[in-house]
């Protein structure tokens, strides 16, 4: 027996077939389900366009009826555009998913673009006199980064929960306008306790952005498409380095102006800069397709047609994103539920390794740039080439990962590209000798090819359901959260300024990381094999019992296979 199509649930047919899925069950006469197969039928014969069906789990008219019951049980709030024998061309879904990059994908760089501005912006201040006006040192630094992290990541699930229950079109603008006062309010910042109060603030409120955004993002796009916009995310994030260094070189600039320091200014005038996109994201952010219409955007983004093609694209692809409504809670059950699934946890596992290599050369590297004696506006511009080059990268690697539909492997080229750049850090003898030698080791070493986009649509995929799927998003985000948190305590002011322990630790934390990227292979190669097993020793009838009656979800049923 062959292997089952991955996220797809056909009911038996018969006199009565039940149902499972988000609510209460129900039942489907033979009448209906005829009914269902005459429509569909018609619909294909009547069409004469140059029709994509694609990859359809609904072609099947049980099928098609079962999904739309349990549409109807969870008040999915795109139920009324479901449509089993919807078709469409390949120009259609082109120019439509061009649409979407335009008005969602965009969007979403934009926030993101405020989030890394305030995020980032204390590497730059760094650069200036920050630590000596507010009597810090490196260890201070190192604290302030580690109290954000610590806030980030307790604040991550419970800001999933509130996102999944008001909806991220409506959470999202809250937090960054929220975030954006404090991010400005720095300015005032007078000491270490300030300092450290204000940390903490950010870490708070920025925590749960990026799960949220990616879960909006899901609404909107297909698994196959998922990771190449999450590249275009993350490349907001070096594009952001760009814009952000050359604006800290023109605001370290304004030092004395009434009689501030340039990185009050920085703070002020970047704080302020977020607040705006906070305030136009309460505008720009859709609660769904079917909700893009609104008294300030009368004609909305798309036509009807436009609309019910986003949405059954996306159900095609992955039904379960209809199993719940956008305004849904996740209730208790649903939550421990998710966080005993062990199957993701090598995902989590990964999140909290593999990122730690490069996050102390990253945060350190306008430090270490001033100790080889450039000056504070050379050691911004500086940071720039590395950016560029990173961008590159990560739009390569998220592409190699699609082009190949490998994950694991493609993702362990982030380790491997680190590992020569940290043993000439660690063992080159001209390390803080030859500056420009040095200069070049760390910004190939920057220049990784970031496998984030890839890991975060892994997690979603692995998922397999719209509240796991919720849950795993920010528990996998914590897990990197916390690898930050330990990457702050590898280079320590006693070990400054070559860092020689620091990058001992980082080597053999890289190497662990390639390691653990073939073992999380290994793992669901395994646990497929194991599901191939117990279901082809199954009847078909058995199977198609199973696939109708079971109340098993997410990533636990046994027609599921993990993505690797």
């Amino acid at each position: 027996m062959s292997v089952p199509p991955i996220q797809t649930s056909t009911p038996v047919v018969g006199t009565t077939t039940t149902i499972g899925g988000g609510g209460d069950r129900a039942s489907l006469s033979s009448a209906d389900v005829k009914q269902a197969r005459e429509q569909y039928s018609s619909a294909l014969s009547a069409s004469e366009d140059d029709i994509i069906l694609g990859n359809n789990p609904f072609k099947d008219p049980a099928t098609a009826a079962h999904w739309k019951q349990v549409y109807e049980d969870s008040q999915y709030e795109c139920r009324h555009v479901f449509d089993a024998t919807l078709t469409w061309s390949e120009a259609e879904e082109k120019r439509l998913i061009r649409k979407l990059d335009w008005h969602v994908c965009l969007w979403a760089c934009v926030m993101f673009f405020g989030l890394q501005v305030d995020r980032g912006n204390l590497v730059q201040v760094v650069s200036d006199n920050f630590l000596d006006d507010l009597g810090l040192n490196t260890n201070d630094y190192n604290y302030g980064n580690t109290i954000f992290l610590v806030a980030f990541l307790i604040a991550e699930l419970p800001s999933q929960l509130i996102s999944k229950k008001i909806g991220p079109d409506r959470w999202i603008p809250m937090q960054i306008c929220l975030w954006s006062i404090v991010a400005a309010s720095q300015c005032f910042l007078s000491g270490r306790g300030s300092f450290l109060a204000t940390r903490a603030l950010l870490g708070l409120l920025e925590g749960g952005f990026i799960p949220d955004l990616v879960l909006w993002l899901s609404y909107f796009y297909t698994s196959r498409e998922l990771p190449i916009r999450l590249s275009y995310f993350w490349t907001t994030l070096s594009v952001t380095g760009i814009l952000t260094s050359l604006l800290a070189f023109a605001l370290l600039h304004m030092r004395g102006i009434a009689g501030w320091a340039g990185w009050r200014w920085l703070f002020l005038i970047e704080g302020l800069i977020t607040l705006i996109v906070g305030i136009a994201s309460f505008f720009m952010m859709p609660a769904s397709a079917v909700q893009t219409k609104t008294w300030f955007r009368p004609k909305g983004w798309f036509n009807d047609r436009e609309v019910a093609i986003v949405v059954n694209r996306v159900l095609r692809d992955d039904p379960s994103k209809g199993d719940m409504h956008n305004r849904q809670a996740i209730t208790p059950r649903r939550l421990w539920d998710s966080l005993k699934d062990y199957d993701l946890w090598p995902l989590y596992l990964l999140g909290l390794v593999v990122y730690i290599p490069q996050s102390p050369p990253s945060k350190y590297n306008t430090l270490i740039f001033k100790n080889l004696g450039f000056n504070t506006f050379t050691t911004n511009l500086l940071t720039i080439p590395a950016s560029v080059f990173h961008i590159i990268t990560l739009l390569l690697i998220t592409r190699l990962s699609e082009w190949l539909n490998e994950r694991s492997l493609v993702s362990s080229l982030q380790a491997i590209w680190t590992i020569p750049c940290i043993i000439a850090l660690r063992w080159w003898p001209g390390t803080q000798v030859d500056e420009w030698g040095t200069y070049a080791v760390v910004t190939v070493l920057l220049s990784y090819p970031y496998c984030h986009a890839i890991l975060v649509a892994w997690t979603s995929k692995n998922s397999n359901n719209v509240g796991t799927r919720s849950v795993s998003a920010a528990l996998y985000n914590m897990s990197v959260q916390t690898g930050n948190v330990v990457a702050n305590f590898i280079y320590l002011d006693d070990d400054k300024p070559l860092y020689r322990r620091g990058n001992s630790v980082l080597f053999a934390i890289n190497m662990l990381s390639v390691v653990l990227f073939i073992l999380t292979k290994l793992y669901y190669v395994w646990r497929n094999k194991q599901r191939d097993r117990v279901w082809n020793a199954m009847s078909e009838q058995e199977q198609a019992d199973y696939i109708a009656n079971t109340r098993i979800v997410g990533s636990k049923r046994l027609d599921f296979r993990f993505a690797h």
